[in-house]
């Protein structure tokens, strides 16, 4: 027979280590994305974009020459705002 003992304080500090390490990726993966980035994110058409959400004026996005660009964080809080709004 087999007897295993885990010190259960020590797997969640390195569970809670791991969660931080991959968060911290995520969260430095970009500081703005393009376009095609925000249409990648929200599995939307650029049309659909315009007609949803990208005029709104909490929507915060900069033109630079000829591309949109949108700040990470922020574009990511919006749109999670703007999608508990949808369900009214």
């Amino acid at each position: 027979m087999l007897n295993v003992k885990v010190d259960e304080l020590e797997v969640i500090k390195l569970c809670r280590e791991q969660v931080q390490k991959i968060v911290q990726d995520v969260e430095g993966e970009y500081v703005f994305w393009d376009s095609a980035e925000l249409k990648k994110r929200t599995c939307m058409s650029w049309n659909f974009i315009q007609e949803l959400f990208f005029y709104d004026p909490r929507f915060t996005k900069r033109k630079i020459g000829g591309k949109w660009y949108f700040p990470a964080k922020e574009t990511r809080e919006f749109l999670e705002a703007w999608l508990k709004e949808q369900s009214h």
